[in-house]
């Protein structure tokens, strides 16, 4: 290849002969101090002193050493390095003009001068062959005999992965949501790559759910489930005293220790069979155009591998890969219902490598719960477990698919087959705990939730955990039940000590009790307490002539006593036939959209008997506040408790509290009380967040 025309000091005029002097360092001065002629100056430009001492680079030695260069096949890069004239896009440009393969660019010809062990020849590595840059200690370099080993792989990298507009739980709800991180997921290690672009326009009926500013997790039932996200909540404590907070130690190594624990070296996934070795070459060059974030040109150049070569796995998988990435680029379920068939098909082809079927299957379980298809996910899941039937992490993972779809008897039986052969398997023990707990087998649960923590192990340091394992030493009088709470919000799965919510949304102002004027809901109040002799007589005629309209309470918080509510409102929808038994309370309300609009509320009646014990508790999520409305107030005996602060109902009053704070009831009076319960949004949450919330 000729050499480029008009590149400052390359190939172009040589030096005059005629130049007269002795040639100097110097373009200015000759021997004599007379001036020197234009031949001279030029000469002087590339030449040296005729006694031969060097004068810093002298030319004869620089327009060699560049020929050689040139000759090699890398002057480009070094005219980018060196006289700042090309960047390496434009020379892989002209390379492609001249019709060059672009695969051979990267991975052949000039692979041979990879001087930073990235498997390619660029800018950096010009540095280093012209001593501008040392070379890399830190990237791996293999001997010959490890050479053809190391290239029977296509290898994904790590990206850097785009900044996010808010929370995507992530991140994703269940509907994503994410997998357990377990340390052999080699896929999410070294596959995954997140190219969002938020700056798209998307339509509501193709967006990925759930909504990004929102920490939250699935709920299957009594207690809350869905795999861990790990986010932090960033809400503060807002000076509630915690004084009564037992500190004590917990052994359970801190994030910053699980961090410096040496990794565990992986395997490295066999994604090649004999035959994808025999088109590594162009499976990479397609392979890198991914890792680049060109998303749209990878899928182009994987769907046209995969034509060229359809028996291909390496192929198929690296389409399904580029699939996913433009699903989340685009934040289309089309396109990602698209991925999860090629994973399929990936991994139905005959001769495919182990790890690649392994991955696959894996990763199609994850997106299918990413888009809610339950059963899918667990019939993924279950084929998964019959095809690699040792190991324990996946049928940790088919546990979590069970339930997920509420099948807590069949989660229950894989995870004492995990334990059985694995006694300490950190994983298995705390969910097992978890199923242990919602059967209300509280004592029992203990031990298994609590030593699994403990362990470290990945997804284990989930909030829920924490909130369950607090929630059963309380239960039990165990005083430990607030060292765990401490633990959690220490870890940032809790907001405070106090409020243990799941679903949350970050920012939102936190104290336990309100007054009407902070919440700004003034004329609901006002038009609750006009109306409170209305509300309680239509409500007294429905105890009276409907009796069975009153339900028990099902969420297993009582510790004992009578406790049912007759509801009006639930998650947003009225419920018509409930409102004809209090069809003027449900008319007057219907003004007030903060709370018949509100989907994580509730509207309804609440009958509390004496003797009744209300465990401490949350709420849900951090995105309401609870009206109590008293109607039939006993004159002792009856009492509430929200974070450190008890308080009392009067009739006809309001009083306002966040439940997403620890609260409790006690009823010890001699006759039922009566209230009304209005739930209404949180007031600082925007119009757009109020009608884009899963319902709760």
């Amino acid at each position: 290849m000729a050499p480029r025309k008009n590149a400052k000091g390359g190939g172009g005029n040589s030096s005059s002969s005629g130049g007269s002097g002795s040639g100097s360092g110097s373009p200015s001065t000759g021997s004599s101090g007379s001036s020197s002629s234009p031949g001279t100056r030029r000469e002087a430009k590339h030449g040296g002193h005729k006694n031969g001492r060097r004068g810093g680079i002298s030319g004869g030695s620089f327009f060699t050493w560049f020929m050689v260069i040139a000759l090699l096949g890398v002057w480009t890069s070094v005219a980018v390095v060196w006289f700042d004239l090309v960047d390496y896009e434009e020379v892989l440009a002209k390379a492609k003009d001249f019709r060059y393969n672009l695969t051979e660019i990267l991975q052949g010809k000039l692979g041979v001068y990879d001087a930073d062990g990235d498997g390619d020849f660029d800018v950096d590595d010009a540095k280093v062959l012209l001593g501008l840059k040392e070379r890399s200690t830190s990237e791996r370099t293999f001997p010959p005999e490890e050479e053809e080993e190391e290239e029977a792989e296509t290898q994904p990298e790590l990206e850097e992965q785009a900044p996010e507009g808010a929370e995507i739980e992530d991140s994703y709800h269940i509907e994503e949501t994410a997998s357990q991180n377990h340390p052999n997921d080699v896929d999410e290690m070294m596959n995954e790559q997140e190219n969002s672009d938020h700056s798209e326009a998307v339509t509501d009926a193709d967006v990925l759910q759930p909504h990004a500013e929102e920490v939250r997790h699935q709920d299957y039932g009594e207690p809350v489930y869905e795999p861990s996200e790990n986010e932090g909540i960033e809400i503060s404590d807002n000076s509630i005293d915690d004084s009564s907070i037992i500190s004590e130690e917990i052994n359970v190594a801190s994030v910053e220790e699980q961090q410096d624990t040496p990794p565990v070296k992986k395997k490295k996934p066999k994604l090649l069979n004999k035959f994808d070795k025999t088109i590594k070459v162009e499976l990479d060059a397609a392979e890198k155009l991914r890792k680049r974030g060109k998303i749209e040109e990878a899928v182009n150049a994987f769907e046209e591998l995969v034509r060229k070569y359809p028996q291909s796995p390496r192929a198929r998988y690296g389409k399904a890969q580029c699939e996913d990435d433009l699903a989340e680029k685009r934040r289309s379920n089309e396109v990602l219902r698209r991925a999860i068939e090629t994973y399929q098909e990936a991994a139905d082809l005959p001769d495919a490598p182990t790890d690649l079927v392994k991955l696959s299957l894996k990763r199609r379980s994850e997106r299918q719960q990413f888009l809610g298809h339950m059963r899918g996910s667990l019939l993924t899941l279950q084929r998964l477990v019959q095809l690699f039937p040792s190991d324990t992490t996946l049928k940790n993972d088919l546990g979590v698919g069970y339930l997920l779809m509420g099948d807590n008897d069949s989660a229950k039986k894989v995870y004492e087959e995990v334990l059985s052969v694995t006694p300490n398997d950190g994983f298995a023990k705390v969910h097992y705990g978890f199923i242990l707990k919602a059967q209300n087998k509280i004592a029992e649960s203990i031990p298994y939730l609590k030593e699994g923590i403990e362990s470290g192990e990945p997804g284990t340091d989930d909030g829920r955990f924490y909130f369950h394992l607090g929630d059963a030493m309380q239960r039990v009088g165990n005083k430990e039940a607030y060292k765990w709470y401490e633990l959690g919000h220490k870890r940032g799965h809790f907001a405070s000590v106090w409020q243990r919510s799941l679903y949350n949304v970050n920012g939102l102002k936190a104290q336990p009790w309100w007054t009407p004027r902070e919440t700004g809901y003034t004329e609901l109040v006002k038009s609750l307490e006009r109306n409170w002799k209305l509300i309680r007589d239509e409500g007294l005629m429905v105890m009276d002539k409907a009796k069975g309209l009153f339900l028990p309470e099902d969420e297993n918080l009582r510790e004992k006593g009578d406790w049912s509510q007759f509801t009006l409102w639930q998650q947003g929808r009225k419920n018509e036939k409930a409102c004809k038994g209090a069809p003027k309370t449900c008319t007057f309300l219907e003004k007030f959209p903060e709370t018949t609009g509100c989907r994580r509320g509730q509207i309804k009646y609440s009958i509390m008997h004496p003797g009744t014990h209300v465990w401490p508790h949350t709420g849900p999520t951090n995105c309401r506040l609870r009206m109590h409305l008293g109607l039939v107030i006993p004159k002792e005996g009856c009492k509430i408790r929200c974070a450190n602060e008890t308080r009392m109902w009067e009739e006809g009053k309001v009083l306002i509290f966040d439940d997403s704070f620890e609260h409790e009831v006690w009823q010890d009076a001699s006759s039922f009380r009566l209230i009304f319960i209005v739930d209404v949004w949180h007031p600082e949450l925007t119009p757009q967040q109020r009608r884009s919330l899963p319902a709760i």
